[in-house]
């Protein structure tokens, strides 16, 4: 299993990626939530309907309902009945029609709907309202067919889905209260380095604020995950171990950021390594060569790099597929999209390269616009990008050329 690679021949990012989903062993514990709470979490079974949808036909408009074979245009029928949204209307009487609006059900007897808009009505002596239309309708018009949304026994989820606002309404339309749910996956994060200082304190000469600790709790709450712990460790290598030791006795993941690369500081490898095993140490990528998978005390481990648009860049690509997989999503990847080039670049990289662009109309035709900093330490520009463009190793851009796009709204990162 082990994929670790020397300078000259480092993993590319689809064998590493391909590493990481088949290592994910997905958690099997659920619990039952309200389906209002349900928001953002993973279906942990297969859901069946126990009823149709709508139960009964309906009007699809405000209108009358008839016998089609009952209208003559310009002939006068009488209005036998009302009938609103809620209520049950009576057999409908030979020869007349029931006025009707949207989502109320249609009479026994009926068996079209016209629209109010074609038809005109009027009051005889006696107080009897009659209706006259204009259009000769046909059977079925303007009628929602019982089971037309979801049909008795129909499949209305599947384990590993996604619970999105739209799956909610589908799941409250056949009157799921409660729903079971994979329990969230718990991630330790841990923030390496001497320099960091959190928000609100002093930040004297030499330090710097801690950005890592906030771009990865977002994306982690994005994801439904539980964030159990968050630890800012100095550049020590027993203090590493120990707050390595004390995430694996609690978490279902661990997730650092720093301490992975070569320097003389970075202890994190070292500690996984005699804690546990390293599986794979840094990948054909840009930014983000010096990321780590592996474990400590048989929780999985994943190291990030340091640099902050380097740590989102790998979260994005390469721990949230993992997270997803542990999740039992069945749905891992990102929906990408072809979009040309809108920038040179006449230098072919060694490395797959994930770019910050935005997208701009030119000349009536959309192309991904190059952020002109693309350092791994320059988190702003991704305030200001669409997503991320994937440049294949060993490969010059021309303008105009297709390149795969990945929008942040895919990737939980909007």
């Amino acid at each position: 299993m082990n994929c670790a690679c020397d300078q000259a021949n480092l993993c590319s990012y689809e064998a590493g990626l391909a590493q990481l989903i088949a290592a994910a062993q997905p958690l099997t514990e659920s619990e039952k939530l309200p389906l209002a709470d349900a928001l953002g979490r993973v279906l942990h079974q297969d859901l069946w309907s126990a009823i149709q949808v709508p139960p009964m036909a309906n009007s699809a408009m405000d209108g009358y309902a008839m016998r089609s074979d009952d209208v003559q245009l310009h002939t006068p029928l009488p209005i036998s009945q009302r009938i609103s949204a809620g209520a049950k209307g009576q057999d409908l009487a030979p020869g007349s029609v029931a006025r009707i609006f949207t989502g109320a059900p249609i009479p026994h007897g009926a068996d079209c709907v016209v629209m109010q808009e074609m038809a005109s009505t009027h009051d005889d002596a006696n107080g009897q309202t009659w209706v006259t239309f204009s259009q000769a309708p046909k059977v079925g018009d303007h009628i929602n067919p019982a089971g037309q949304d979801v049909a008795q026994g129909a499949q209305v989820g599947k384990a590993g889905d996604l619970i999105t606002p739209r799956l909610m309404g589908v799941l409250a339309s056949v009157g799921f209260a409660k729903v079971p749910v994979v329990r969230r996956l718990k991630v330790a994060v841990l923030n390496t380095g001497d320099e960091l200082v959190m928000p609100g304190q002093p930040c004297h000469d030499g330090k710097i604020y801690n950005s890592n600790l906030f771009t990865l709790c977002g994306l982690l709450n994005n994801m439904g995950c539980e964030l159990i712990s968050s630890t800012q460790v100095p550049d020590d290598p027993d203090t590493t171990r120990a707050a390595l030791l004390a995430a694996a006795a609690e978490a279902d993941v661990i997730l650092s950021s720093g301490g992975v690369s070569v320097g003389d500081e970075d202890h994190v490898k070292e500690a996984v390594e005699e804690l546990g095993e390293l599986y794979l140490w840094r990948l054909a990528i840009k930014p983000g060569k010096p990321l780590a998978f592996g474990h400590v005390n048989g929780v999985p481990f994943i190291g990030l790099p340091g640099n902050p648009s380097a740590v989102l860049v790998t979260f994005l690509m390469l721990a949230r597929p993992y997270l997803m997989a542990m999740q039992g999503r069945h749905s891992i990847g990102s929906q990408s999209y072809p979009i040309p080039a809108g920038f040179v670049r006449l230098r072919a990289g060694p490395r797959t390269e994930f770019m910050r662009v935005s997208l701009e109309v030119s000349s009536g035709h959309l192309a991904a616009r190059l952020q002109a900093n693309q350092s791994s330490g320059v988190l702003s520009s991704a305030t200001v990008s669409d997503g991320l463009l994937i440049v294949p190793a060993n490969t010059k851009v021309a303008h105009g050329d297709m390149l795969e796009y990945i929008p942040f709204t895919e990737l939980g990162a909007a």
